[in-house]
């Protein structure tokens, strides 16, 4: 199993602050918030939005989005363009796909009760995977995703960490799908009630139960239909409907684009409810037999959502961030939440723009407007470039990616999805605060071990801009 998803802050050792990670300045840990440099003040948008010089800037248009989207399929080897699979997978093809995620592990793990997990156990969840079944060739599939749901390193729920005192970052979680999503089904688990399907973004398992299988053509148009909603708050919500229940109270995450029936009669019920104070879209639905059906659903018109992606400008960064602050960390996606990859991919994602899933391949992805480090980069010249970093720019360190929101007397900002922060306190050892969630700090204060700051740790630094 591959681990990529950020622990965005590790366990950090205590220990003084060497002078290879002395401050250009000294910071404070003001009591009202406990996390170092941050006021209660600079936990609203507007107080970012206010310090821009031109907030509402477009900094791409859509026509300039759409050619990085491209280059993006074209360029990027962690993307899946579903588009251009062929009719027929061969084995190879198919194998290469599970057995990259599906690696039986080799360290120790542990259940939820922080006990052992016996190589029976292990054995047998490996088994379901069902890898020997995968035939010689097989029609091309697909299907739509339903409802939110995990995508899996292994078809089971059950949760595996690394320690026994550990009970947060599931071993076996890899990310998540949501309503509309569209994938190729390329395999099933031994017990049937699981696919490995391929995504745009990613490759796992996902419960049979939340994916209906259609033809390529309706599965592949269902995303460009228009004219279109896209989910701009953190999520949003269809309304409930005791006709429907496969479209009622459905979550749509930031970013998530549902067509809308513009031709519905105007006064006719959407089950059973008047649809004057909605938008009426539809959604994809799973029939008794798992074959894809759509069903008409409302979307208040309460709820943040737009008919077009919003512009990509420094205010939309800064605000579509703060939708998600104080939101759980949430590895992999679960605790119904997103961890630091998901958290920036989303942003990006209400203005059109899309990223890899994970953090080391958002960070050398060749798509994007790249500046890469390595160990002999000294302090001087990696400060050089952060004091010019500007909002919206994704910052790496090893498993983690923080998004700028702006600078304070020439110290940047960013705002982040992280188990904790790490920095030094007045007496210079180093100080905790488990945030384990989505949070605002300074950048060069922040911590990655005893001596070493993050600045120290960054790999590299991605612009999605000219």
């Amino acid at each position: 199993m591959r681990i990529f998803l950020c622990l965005a802050a590790p366990l950090l050792s205590l220990g003084l602050l060497s002078s290879a990670a002395a401050h250009e300045r000294a910071w404070t840990v003001p009591a009202e918030t406990g996390v170092v440099g941050v006021e209660r003040a600079q936990l609203d948008p507007a107080w970012w939005v206010a310090r821009q010089a031109e907030p509402d800037r477009v900094i791409l248009d859509a026509r300039a989005i759409a050619a990085q989207n491209a280059k993006l399929m074209q360029l990027d080897r962690s993307m899946h363009d579903l588009d251009a699979l062929p009719a027929t997978l061969e084995r190879t093809r198919v194998a290469a796909w599970v057995d990259g995620i599906s690696k039986r592990p080799t360290r120790a793990l542990y259940d939820v009760q922080g006990q052992p997990v016996a190589a029976s156990d292990l054995d047998a969840i490996v088994a379901n995977a069902n890898a020997s079944a995968i035939p010689a060739s097989q029609p091309t599939r697909f299907g739509l995703v339903v409802h939110r749901a995990d995508l899996r390193a292994f078809p089971t729920r059950t949760r595996m960490f690394s320690s026994n005192d550990d009970h947060d970052i599931d071993r076996f979680q890899e990310s998540a799908l949501f309503p509309g999503d569209p994938v190729a089904i390329v395999h099933e688990s031994r017990d049937g009630l699981w696919w490995f399907v391929v995504n745009t973004r990613y490759a796992a398992w996902i419960e049979k139960q939340y994916v209906a299988e259609g033809r390529a053509e309706e599965v592949l148009g269902y995303g460009r239909r228009t004219p279109f909603r896209i989910v701009t708050g953190a999520r949003a919500t269809t309304v409930y409907t005791p006709e429907e229940p496969r479209v009622s109270e459905l979550q749509l995450d930031m970013g998530v684009r549902v067509p809308v029936l513009a031709d519905w009669p105007m006064g006719e019920p959407v089950n059973g409810q008047h649809a004057y104070t909605a938008h009426v879209i539809q959604l994809p639905v799973r029939d008794d037999d798992g074959r894809l059906a759509f069903a008409p659903a409302l979307l208040p018109r309460r709820e943040p959502t737009s008919d077009a992606p919003l512009a990509l400008t420094s205010r939309h960064l800064i605000e579509q961030g703060f939708k998600f602050l104080g939101e759980r960390y949430g590895w992999g996606h679960s605790y119904n939440a997103r961890d630091c990859s998901g958290f920036v991919s989303e942003i990006y994602r209400s203005m059109g723009v899309q990223l890899p899933r994970n953090t080391s391949d958002q960070a050398v992805s060749p798509a994007l407007n790249r500046i890469a480090f390595n160990e002999k980069d000294g302090r001087d010249k990696r400060m050089a470039v952060v004091r010019g970093l500007q909002v919206g720019d994704l910052v790496y360190i090893p498993g983690h990616v923080m998004m700028v929101i702006g600078e304070v007397d020439g110290e940047p900002y960013v705002i982040h999805d992280t188990t904790g922060l790490s920095f030094a306190g007045a007496d210079g050892r180093t100080m905790r605060a488990k945030t384990n969630g989505v949070t605002v700090s300074p950048l060069t204060p922040l911590l990655f071990n005893g001596t070493q700051t993050f600045v120290d740790r960054i790999t590299n630094i991605q612009r999605i801009r000219p």
